[in-house]
Formats: structure tokens, C-alpha cells, sequence
């Protein structure tokens, strides 16, 4: 079982994750900025139908996504007490970033993207405990695995509530992007104002449990 202090973080990290898609979802008119397969069909079915800039928009986003993860991951293994701290600091920078172009008055079409960068990075900020994903950005392999969960915890194999927190990180997403559409009717894209607020307390919190750790 994944400690109760770790499944929160977890929790608001992906609840955060969940404002910053819905809000990039809307702004780029239905297109993922965290849900990959989505785009992945999408950009599919738009070469069929030969929609290319629909094709491009896609393929931009996945490959975005793909270098956060790619930046975030060599960040974090770095092998220093700062690693954790600049991962979380990389992704912020990353959603600052696109609200700044966004309200200087570039198109979503192209500040948004980098909220897929974001997005990428995110899914390194902690580390999995026990068998749960914390902070994930996406969620239909952690469904998976509480089914998974569940069926064996039915036959004895597993613990018995071990599914639940799977299903939390789930209801983190789905409550973090509802929160996410509800503040964006009012305040737009200010709303990721929100989600860089998370993000900046967990870098602060990291930076300062890295500037103890050395003495």
C-alpha cells in the first residue's frame, strides 16, 4: 500500500494535471495537451481524412510531451538532492511559459503547446510508491491496474483496498479537471494561474528539504 502523506501529494499533483489539460483541451479545441492516445488517434485520423494541420497540431503535442518526459527523467536522475526540485521547477517554467505567450497575445494553437511539455515533465516529479503512479498526467493505465488490483485482491492475492488508491489518483484527475472547467467560465486562461501555484509550492518545498539535507 502507497503511505496516505504520498497518495495525497500524488493526488494533487494529478488534480493539478487535470486543470492544466482541461483548460489546454478547451483552448485548442478539443485536443489533449496530457492524454497522448487521444492525440495519437486523432493526428491518425486526420491523415486519412487529410487534415493536415490538424496532423501537425498532434504530432506536436505528442512529440512535446515525449521531450518533457525525456528532459524530466534525465533531471530527476541525476543523482542529487536537487533533482526532484528542478523536474518540478522544469514543469512549472514550462506552464509559465505558456501562459505568459498566451496572454501576450500568441495564438493557443502555439503558446499552448509547451502545457504538453509540461505535461511530459510532471510524470517524473515522484517517484511511484508501492504499485500506485503518483502525480500522473494520464489515467487509463492506473484504471487498468485497479482493476487489475481488484480482481486480485478478490482471489486473496493482493490487499484487500490497495484498488481504491488507484481509483483516488483517478477521481484526482477528474476532479482537478472539473475544478479546472468550472474557474476557467470565469476566469480563463488566468486559470492556470492555479496550477502554477501547486507547482510553485512543491519546488519550494523540494528546494528548501534539499538546502537541509546538506547539513
Amino acid at each position: 500500500m502507497t503511505p496516505a502523506k504520498h497518495l495525497i501529494l500524488g493526488m494533487v499533483l494529478t488534480g493539478a494535471a487535470g486543470l492544466v489539460d482541461v483548460v489546454g483541451f478547451i483552448e485548442l479545441g478539443g485536443y489533449f495537451t496530457s492524454f497522448m492516445s487521444g492525440n495519437t488517434t486523432q493526428g491518425a485520423a486526420a491523415l486519412f481524412n487529410g487534415e493536415y494541420s490538424v496532423l501537425a497540431l498532434t504530432l506536436t503535442l505528442i512529440a512535446l510531451f515525449f521531450l518533457g518526459s525525456t528532459i524530466a527523467t534525465f533531471l530527476a536522475t541525476a543523482q542529487t538532492r536537487w533533482s526532484s526540485a528542478l523536474v518540478t521547477g522544469f514543469t512549472a517554467l514550462a506552464v509559465a511559459a505558456a501562459l505568459g505567450l498566451m496572454v501576450a497575445g500568441v495564438p493557443p494553437e502555439q503558446s499552448l503547446l509547451l502545457l504538453s511539455l509540461a505535461a511530459g515533465a510532471q510524470n517524473a516529479i515522484l517517484p511511484a510508491r508501492g504499485t500506485v503512479r503518483l502525480g500522473a498526467t494520464f489515467v487509463t493505465g492506473t484504471l487498468y491496474v485497479a482493476g487489475q488490483d481488484l480482481a486480485l485482491a478478490l482471489r486473496g492475492k493482493s490487499p484487500k483496498w490497495r484498488w481504491l488508491q488507484h481509483i483516488a489518483i483517478w477521481f484526482a484527475l477528474f476532479g482537478g479537471a472539473a475544478l479546472g472547467a468550472m474557474f476557467y467560465s470565469h476566469m480563463g486562461i488566468r486559470t492556470l494561474f492555479i496550477a502554477l501555484a501547486v507547482y510553485s509550492a512543491f519546488f519550494l518545498t523540494q528546494t528548501i528539504r534539499a538546502a537541509r539535507s546538506r547539513n
